[in-house]
């Protein structure tokens, strides 16, 4: 009976640790970053996502866990020569993530590897297509070709690049000095031109002072002969409505007002009149007082 009952019990553990592991094996927990890649008898399967999966057990197993975080590429740095022969050095940064890892379990063996020389490919043909200054001027715009043309080929091996990017440019030595130098002449030129358009402008300002002023000399000769011209015409007027009287007037008053201004001059003690002064004077009186 002993023997029995223990050789029952065995059965009985047997019996539960067999459906223990054909439980385990058959639900599959997969976590929120990663996707399992499930062979049967060495064929691909399925792609478990996310979550509670059921397998069936003893013949589904896992081949691949392949994580969909997104990764990065070691710095990578490569040689290339622009249009213009000049040889440079471009530091480049990838960023990617696993879309569909059938494919890529499948289609290819270093997914690293094959993204750094595809994009190493990608950035010496962009680059032998323009001259440095362009590469230097251009770089977002070479950045987003490069990250197009990497996008358009590693399509087939189920990866997304979400960043490709040009982190530096650098020159040799030699290179290097010889930009400096060019520079340098470049600041001399732009200072020459600065200092020879300010000396134009000075002349052009000055040129414009001096017009101005004629014109507005010319335009005071101007209205002083209109002034004067019309002073004529009054006194031809009161010459033509009065007679002779009126211009001996005009005439005895202008006298007056010279005398006038020659004793208020500084330093005179001493006034030299003319002959006929006093008579000027006595005129001017006489006809203000028939005026009157």
């Amino acid at each position: 009976m002993l023997d029995e009952f223990l050789g029952t019990n065995l059965v009985l553990v047997l019996l539960a640790l067999l459906i223990i592991v054909t439980v385990s094996s058959a639900v599959r927990i997969v976590p929120q970053s990663d996707k399992f890649v499930m062979e049967r008898f060495g064929k691909l399967r399925a792609v478990l996502g996310p979550g509670i999966n059921l397998t069936i057990p003893f013949l589904d197993r896992v081949a691949h866990r392949i994580s969909i975080l997104e990764r990065q590429l070691p710095t990578a740095s490569q040689d290339a020569i622009t249009a213009d022969n000049v040889l440079v050095k471009v530091e480049t940064s990838v960023f990617y993530r696993i879309t569909e890892p059938e494919k890529t379990v499948y289609r290819i063996r270093d997914i690293d590897g094959a993204i750094a020389t595809t994009v190493a490919g990608i950035v010496r043909s962009e680059i032998g297509k323009m001259e440095l200054d362009e590469v230097q001027s251009n770089r977002n715009e070479l950045t987003e070709h490069i990250r197009e043309h990497v996008r358009a080929m590693v399509d087939d091996w189920g990866i997304e690049v979400t960043r490709a990017e040009i982190l530096d440019v650098n020159l040799d030595d030699a290179t290097r000095a010889a930009m400096l130098q060019q520079l340098n002449a470049e600041r001399a030129r732009r200072a020459l031109v600065t200092e020879a358009e300010g000396r134009k402008r000075a002349v052009e300002l000055n040129a414009d002072a001096e017009l101005y002023a004629a014109e507005q000399e010319a335009k005071a000769r101007r209205i002083l002969a209109d002034a004067e011209a019309y002073a004529t015409q009054i006194i031809a007027v009161a010459i033509r409505e009065n007679g002779l009287e009126a211009a001996q007037y005009q005439v005895a008053l202008k006298q007056v007002e010279a005398l006038n201004n020659l004793g208020k001059g500084q330093g005179s003690q001493t006034i030299v009149l003319p002959a006929n002064a006093m008579d000027a004077f006595g005129d001017a009186f006489r006809m203000l007082k028939g005026k009157g």
